[in-house]
């Protein structure tokens, strides 16, 4: 699932959630949330051509994910009335070293918590991690058409730079997926290396980087 990235998912419109009352906290992701994130996941395998996954990934596999993942890059839930909302995280764009300090982003919010301010709440905080970390790109490949998604990324900052043009096949079609690119902070000539994510966790700073997006999900959700 890596690098795609839908704004909305989950469940029909009709059983949106209402959270007019409850605050969001946005957590950093363990195994303990590797279930809800499965049931968040699930559906956009099996019924939408937005991940090129066709064989959905149950807990225990979304817990090996989340634990691989959390290594070095941000892995974040949103979690509103002790419900997890949405997720996002990071992970490496590319595996030779010239690309280290670049990275490929994806959100995915529960469809019952649409137009709650979710996902840019989720991208807020990830943002903010991820500059702390010394990350200068963040990308995100969306397959086509997806408009709540590029509504999204478009929204919080992402340019679109280039598409790849029928690289996916998925319920009987060819696919493209376009790409997005965000600057996360402003590039040096000579960038120190990234750090990892436990050395960001360390700093006093992180619980401030950790809230950031909530304020984000509470003022849309009111």
């Amino acid at each position: 699932m890596r690098g795609f990235s839908p704004a909305v998912t989950g469940r029909p419109e009709g059983l949106r959630y209402r959270m007019p009352s409850m605050p969001a906290r946005i957590r950093f992701a363990d195994g303990s949330h590797a279930a809800a994130i499965a049931d968040i996941y699930r559906p956009v395998v099996e019924s939408t051509a937005i991940s090129f996954e066709t064989v959905p990934p149950e807990r225990e596999e979304m817990a090996r994910r989340i634990l691989e993942t959390t290594r070095h890059h941000p892995w974040l839930v949103c979690e509103i009335g002790g419900r997890v909302a949405g997720y996002a995280y990071a992970t490496k764009h590319r595996v030779r070293s010239a690309y280290r300090w670049s990275v490929d982003t994806s959100v995915y919010v529960d469809a019952s918590f649409r137009l709650g301010g979710v996902g840019r709440g989720l991208y807020a905080s990830l943002f903010a991690i991820l500059a702390a970390q010394g990350y200068f790109n963040a990308y995100a490949g969306i397959a086509l058409p997806n408009a709540a998604s590029v509504g999204l990324h478009e929204a919080v900052g992402f340019k679109r730079v280039g598409v790849y043009q029928r690289v996916g096949y998925k319920f009987g079609e060819w696919r493209d997926v376009g790409w997005w690119q965000l600057e996360l902070r402003a590039h040096e000539q000579s960038p120190a290396e990234p750090l990892d994510i436990e050395a960001v966790r360390a700093r006093p700073g992180w619980a401030a980087l950790l809230a950031r997006g909530e304020p984000s999900v509470r003022a849309e959700a009111a």
